[in-house]
């Protein structure tokens, strides 16, 4: 399985996530979105809960989609597949048996019907045991040589709805604009907007904004971040130059520099990852804030 949820350069709007790259999606996920992106790669019993566009399409079995799909260029549908919409494919059509397409489908290129176990689905396995050994390095080196842009990773079992993001695994949010509540294990946002609230165990705010509150066990607020409300936490450790407009609420207290250095364990590819705080603050308020 997909060990992180990523979210870089995507934006989610009203009805539609616009992602500048590729989105996967784990299996047994539900996006009650609509998708537009450069490919869009789904394992089994994946839910879409609108129209999905892009440039290459690849869905496992029994995958569902409550819209239209369209296709610039070559689209694998696996057996059992469901699309409430029309079928638009501009390339080659693979397509595995008992797909029920509800208005028809169109492609412009060869149509093969079979069970297509392509390519793309082995890959994804194959990404998921470097993700269970620790070999993040590996991952990146492998998506560059198949010209793989995640913009978007969700990780499996992962819930996306207009209100709430759910999933057990870390959360790394770059560069991005957010709807809903996001709730994580750790979670790292960088430059990024968030139309809602932050829940997580270790929560770093970098340069970003928050509309509602943010909890955690350790929060960071770094680099001019805002929170629109409240923020909660066992200990919080936060930048001069950072706002809160609510209160701050902290068991063990609040640490207050000018400087907070941070130290990456995660791959420059994606700018972002899991981060470590030196513990050498300078300033310290006990208590509730």
């Amino acid at each position: 399985m997909l060990e992180k949820l990523l979210v870089r350069n995507a934006k989610f709007e009203e009805r539609t996530i616009v992602a500048d790259g590729d989105v996967l999606i784990g299996q047994n996920s539900k996006v009650n979105y609509g998708i537009l992106a450069k490919r869009v790669i789904a394992g089994e019993r994946v839910h879409i809960g609108g129209d999905v566009i892009g440039d290459e399409i690849r869905f496992d079995s029994f995958c569902t989609i409550a819209g239209d799909l369209v296709s610039k260029g070559d689209a694998y549908i696996g057996e059992f597949a469901g699309i409430d919409g029309k079928l638009t494919v501009y390339g080659d059509l693979e397509i595995g048996r008992n797909v029920r397409i509800k208005n028809g489908f169109e492609a412009r290129g060869l149509i093969t019907i079979q069970n297509p176990a392509s390519v793309i689905f082995f890959l994804l396995l194959y990404i998921m045991l470097l993700f269970r050994l620790g070999k993040v390095e590996e991952v990146f080196k492998l998506l560059e040589d198949v010209e793989i842009e995640p913009a978007i990773i969700l990780p499996e079992k992962c819930s996306v709805d207009v209100d709430k993001i759910v999933t057990t695994k870390n959360a790394d949010i770059f560069d991005s604009r957010l709807q809903g509540t996001l709730k994580a294990r750790d979670i790292y946002v960088g430059r990024s907007e968030i139309i809602g609230c932050l829940k997580g165990r270790d929560v770093i705010l970098d340069d970003s904004d928050v509309r509602g509150f943010v909890e955690g066990r350790n929060v960071y607020l770094l680099n001019s971040s805002r929170v629109g409300t409240y923020v909660r936490g066992d200990r919080v450790y936060m930048e001069k130059g950072c706002n809160v407009e609510g209160g701050i609420i902290a068991r063990e207290g609040v640490w207050i520099k000018d400087d907070i250095e941070l130290k990456t364990d995660f791959g420059e590819e994606f700018g972002v990852g899991k981060r470590e705080v030196q513990k050498d603050v300078s300033e310290s308020v006990s208590g509730d804030g």
